[in-house]
């Protein structure tokens, strides 16, 4: 299926946001829902914070949070709630993150709060300390895993574990030597480089090179290509926004590294289709990871996430943002339908501590995870993970990977 993608500068009617700039890093913007038809959506009304990297080097993986949190609306309308929403960048930063998230909930009162950031760690105690529910994405710090008011829609990751997907899927495409590069602010992507080594190591593959300590956002690679060259790295894997990836993919190839397989987190569908030809080009041949069903299955789900999309403005081949920020929505739905009543903070965390069947808009293929299990879960429903691969102009799906899980690597952990 091939998709190309245009954001169109005027949304669905009832369904608009206005966005100002509003101190502390923060804009605001608060917009009733529509439903279906036009018609305003009956029932509860409840007003959010969305904490994401709208600017500086987070904003490569993060900035269309913002088109994932519209579409979710659409599924909020349908079921009777109407989500008004704040903006708040936290422009990459972990001071403005803080600020940000104090705006929030001492200025615009919010109910809950949408994360898609990487930086969501340094504002995840002061949201805890004030008993505001978070719901989002676990890809920036262990806080998911500990904090009770935290609740991740991929369910409350623990990089520190190890699981054998990655390293089964580097075997099957013949990779030898893998090389594997995380940021060093940021604990999990520093800690899933090194989870990335550790299943290599456990599928019987040598780990060629290991870095965790790179710069957050930079593209200044020179020197982690050469040593990938030196260590004879034939499969790589980078924990970090596709503006890195994509950087360190074209200086491997411009060494003449002859990589076998390439493997990103991050950089599916909008991600890579909105940066241009060039990310284009360096994208040829590599393979995206997907913690849902990729919209190339045709789903029901996937349909629907696509519809919602379009109905609010968006067109074209999602972003793993836009996925994060649709179910959050949809959890925060699940939550305020299970707490009953006019919502408030703490209903909505009782609410939303007691889910334990949580299947992502049907987007995690029929499979359920509990979001509360904050001990064992490693690489998301049953270890699974949905891969892709870009080809020209189109994303296509791989056999055996559609999706492919793993089990647990018992006795090995990364600090």
């Amino acid at each position: 299926m091939f998709f190309t993608r245009k954001t169109l500068t005027a949304v669905a009617a009832g369904a608009a946001v206005s966005a100002a700039v509003a101190g502390c890093g923060a804009n605001s913007s608060a917009s009733p829902t529509a439903a279906a038809g036009g018609q305003k959506s009956p029932g509860h009304t409840v007003t959010i914070g969305v904490l994401y990297d709208a600017t500086g080097p987070g904003a490569s993986a993060n900035k269309t949070t913002t088109e994932g949190v519209k579409a979710g609306t659409q599924y909020a309308a349908r079921n009777g709630y109407t989500v008004k929403y704040v903006l708040a960048d936290t422009e990459t930063s972990p001071a403005t993150a803080l600020s940000a998230a104090q705006k929030l909930v001492t200025q615009d009162h919010v109910t809950a709060v949408i994360a898609q950031s990487g930086l969501t760690f340094a504002a995840a105690s002061y949201l805890t300390a004030h008993h505001v529910p978070v719901i989002g994405s676990s890809a920036d710090g262990p806080e998911w895993e500990t904090a009770t008011n935290m609740f991740a829609v991929m369910g409350a990751l623990h990089v520190s574990k190890v699981s054998t997907t990655f390293g089964q899927f580097f075997k099957s495409k013949g990779v030898t030597s893998l090389g594997t590069l995380g940021y060093g602010i940021a604990p999990q992507s520093a800690a899933s480089a090194k989870a990335s080594a550790e299943s290599a190591r456990a599928a019987g593959l040598k780990v060629g090179y290991v870095n965790a300590q790179f710069p957050l956002g930079s593209t200044d690679v020179g020197p982690v290509t050469l040593a990938m060259k030196d260590a004879a790295v034939d499969g790589v894997t980078s924990a970090t926004a596709p503006n890195t990836s994509f950087a360190l993919i074209t200086a491997l190839r411009q060494q003449g590294v002859g990589l076998k397989a390439a493997l990103l987190p991050d950089g599916y569908g909008g991600d890579l289709l909105d940066a241009g030809p060039g990310a284009a080009n360096a994208a040829q041949d590599v393979y995206f990871a997907l913690g849902y069903e990729p919209v190339e299955m045709g789903t029901a789900a996937t349909r629907q996430f696509a519809a919602d999309l379009r109905a609010t403005g968006t067109t074209g081949a999602p972003t793993y943002a836009e996925y994060n920020a649709y179910t959050s929505i949809g959890l925060l739905v699940r939550g305020l339908a299970d707490a009953g009543g006019t919502p408030d903070p703490a209903t909505l965390t009782t609410a939303l501590s007691k889910v334990h069947d949580w299947d992502a808009l049907g987007l995690f293929g029929g499979r359920r995870l509990d979001i509360n299990d904050r001990e064992t879960l490693i690489g998301g429903v049953d270890n699974c993970t949905w891969i892709t691969q870009f080809k020209g102009t189109t994303f296509h799906l791989v056999p055996g990977a559609d999706p492919i899980c793993g089990t647990a690597v018992n006795g090995v952990t990364v600090s």
